[in-house]
């Protein structure tokens, strides 16, 4: 895939957000992170599950699906650092109170599934195939008068599993902010 085609691609998410059709979109996130001599920086949109799982006590698991567009800046000192642009797919699983008051702290994970627009971030760091998975475990709190608010971490590693090599991976801490509507 070009990096013109997933330019465009993210061009149409952009302008599909911002719209007053945004295909009720439940919430929308930024997200800043570094990992592996990598910078990261990622928009998104959530879509909720409105299905819950384990409800007989006070906590139970939920989530929502999370589309996002972003970028990968290299900076190692082996040199060939480029910029790789991402697209993202996850189903976000979350352990959560039931009724929460107040600050609601929570735990996510989820496998989801990337493009990327280079196979490379710099000269030692190739990942085989424009196709990754991504798998993400995090903590974080919703506050906020009606929890519209979210602050979360999360630990993210991104590899071709083994579809075709090499397969480096590479692996990000992020600091996630979410807004729902």
């Amino acid at each position: 895939m070009s990096i013109v085609t997933l330019k465009k691609i993210m061009g149409l998410l952009i302008a599909l957000l911002a719209s007053n059709h945004a295909i009720a979109v439940d919430g929308l996130s930024v997200e800043l992170g570094r990992g592996n001599a990598t910078d990261t920086a990622r928009i998104g949109a959530m879509w909720n599950f409105n299905q819950s799982w384990f409800t007989d006590g006070d906590w139970q698991v939920t989530g929502f699906w999370e589309a996002t567009a972003g970028t990968w800046r290299g900076h190692s000192n082996t040199g060939g650092n480029h910029v790789i642009t991402e697209l993202g797919l996850t189903p976000v699983f979350r352990f959560q109170e039931k009724s929460p008051v107040g600050i609601a702290p929570y735990l996510e994970g989820g496998i989801g599934f990337h493009l990327i627009d280079l196979t490379y971030i710099y000269n030692n760091r190739r990942f085989g195939s424009a196709f990754q998975f991504g798998d993400q475990l995090g903590f974080g709190v919703r506050f906020g008068e009606k929890l519209q608010f979210d602050l979360g971490y999360r630990l993210q590693h991104l590899s071709n599993g083994g579809i075709k090599q090499p397969n480096q991976g590479i692996n990000f801490s992020q600091i996630h902010f979410s807004y729902h509507f």
